[in-house]
């Protein structure tokens, strides 16, 4: 073969090659066995060329242009009569092949739980605030008139209120916090939601929720939205949270999926160290000071869904994560999931696609539903809320 420089093989990069043959990595191996093949006629190597093709991730249009080259000099007395013919079978080969054989790009869907599956006018979240601050007032102390300073610092700088909360010296029975923030929620303000179910049955794909809530206000909200059989399993506070930890660790090869054997916290009363004044940390800053860390894992913090994809076993590259807040969006992102922002149409930075509501999901994603898989998955019974999720 001649030399040549390069070369456009339909709508792929150019590919080089000279003297030696090819000089790149899965072209060299398709020309090197083509060109090797010379007992066999040019309508017979279509198959292989297609079977290679298919191996080496190549478009049909590819392995014909490479079949031109390499054999229009190599077997020139019947090239022209045989060429379209084997290109024919190629484009057949490769359809048949390739189309039967490749994987839809997602088979697993994450689910953030709060104003995601239902919408923020439901009011929850509203009295999931107030309820943190007369908390913070009655049963830890905190001066009334800090409050709102205090609990916009905690949530900005820890993901949640309640891990800013401990960060700064704050010690409290998990258990006896989300009995308060979440026992007296205005569930009733959730109603069944018949379509946003119909819609995640019919998804043949692992669906899980995450959320940093605890469990009873997580089987308790979906129950009231009806989508309790929807799900595979969740992973909850108590999933990343399984002990009272008064202390980081490093070591978490304790935590499981929902519904840890872990022993619980025995709810003894327990010495408070010295409260780090955040307020006055960043009203004076030093150079020298340092945020204290929180022993709790929670979205935002990237360790916290590294942590959950390796519980639930999900593959972050093969994964949709559904949430309504920015920041959790955007940490999904960097540990390498797919994300969609729900609740706004405006596609934040991070945010692979953005819906105005989940129940256009479809619409905005028709190919979850165009998947080689064609039965539907469904989760019969209640949701899988002591059990390990498995692949």
């Amino acid at each position: 073969m001649g030399r040549v420089d390069s070369v456009w093989f339909g709508r792929f990069r150019p590919v080089r090659f000279g003297a030696g043959g090819f000089n790149t990595g899965p072209v060299q191996g398709l020309v090197r066995f083509g060109l090797g093949s010379r007992a066999n006629p040019v309508v017979g190597l279509g198959f292989k060329w297609a079977r290679l093709g298919v191996q080496a991730d190549l478009g049909w249009e590819c392995i014909c242009s490479l079949c031109f080259l390499a054999f229009s000099k190599t077997h020139p007395s019947i090239f022209f009569s045989s060429f379209f013919e084997a290109c024919s079978l190629v484009k057949m080969e490769y359809e048949n092949q390739y189309m039967l054989t490749q994987r839809p790009k997602y088979d697993c869907l994450l689910f953030d739980l709060d104003d995601t599956l239902y919408p923020l006018s439901s009011g929850l979240a509203r009295e999931c605030g107030k309820n943190i601050k007369d908390y913070m007032v009655e049963k830890l102390g905190i001066e009334k008139d800090k409050i709102v300073e205090l609990s916009n610092l905690l949530y900005k700088n820890y993901g949640t209120t309640m891990a800013g909360l401990r960060a700064v010296g704050y010690d409290f029975d998990y258990d006896e916090y989300h009995s308060y923030v979440h026992g007296r929620l205005p569930y009733d303000n959730l109603k069944p939601d018949p379509q946003l179910k119909s819609l995640l049955m019919t998804l043949p794909l692992r669906k899980i929720i995450f959320t940093n809530a605890d469990k009873i206000h997580a089987a308790k909200a979906l129950s009231k939205l009806g989508l309790e059989d929807c799900f595979e399993g969740i992973i909850c506070f108590e999933t990343l949270n399984p002990t009272h930890k008064n202390t980081v660790s490093d070591d978490e090869d304790d935590i499981e999926f929902l519904g840890s054997s872990a022993a619980s916290d025995d709810g003894s009363s327990r010495s408070s160290p010295e409260i780090f004044d955040i307020i006055g940390h960043f009203a004076h800053p030093k150079p020298d000071v340092t945020l204290p860390k929180t022993p709790i894992i929670c979205k935002p913090q990237e360790s916290a869904i590294e942590r959950a994809l390796e519980i639930a076993n999900i593959n972050p590259q093969r994964t949709l994560f559904f949430e309504d807040s920015v920041r959790n969006i955007q940490a999904g992102k960097r540990v390498g999931l797919h994300t969609v922002m729900v609740g706004s149409s405006q596609r934040p930075k991070g945010a692979d696609y953005a819906l105005e509501s989940i129940h256009n999901i479809k619409q905005a994603l028709p190919e979850l539903w165009e998947t080689e898989m064609k039965s539907e998955v469904n989760y019969p019974g209640q949701i899988a809320v002591e059990t390990s999720v498995t692949a």
